[in-house]
């Protein structure tokens, strides 16, 4: 069974940055594309990035340039780094195992302007 510990969020001015973790066990890690999408109130879960095995990234285009996503296999760790945070970053973050689709239990960042 997959289980996803996120750490992390909390309140951030406008512009500041911001990093999340997500400790990942149960699985082989090192072998999985891992993800993080967020949820704002009233609106659907959307991706935010996404990270292959092989470190192959992808971003949504509202925060390509901005966010950084980034993992280290030895600690079964994916980290999002988040910088130039706007307002419209405000949702609660979740960290994904693809290939299991399991969640992490979510972590709230606020981005106030």
């Amino acid at each position: 069974q997959v289980r996803l510990v996120e750490s992390g969020g909390g309140l951030v001015q406008a512009g500041g940055s911001m990093r999340l973790s997500c400790t990942a066990s149960g699985s082989i890690f090192s072998r999985n594309t891992m993800g993080w999408y967020r949820q704002a109130p009233g609106k659907t879960r959307e991706m935010v990035a996404t990270i292959t095995s092989g470190s192959s990234t992808n971003y949504a285009d509202s925060v390509k340039g901005r966010f950084t996503i980034s993992r280290d296999n030895a600690k079964s760790t994916v980290t999002l780094q988040m910088n130039s945070l706007k307002p419209e970053d405000t949702a609660v973050y979740y960290c994904k195992n693809l290939p299991s689709g399991a969640w992490g239990q979510g972590t709230q960042v606020t981005v106030s302007s």
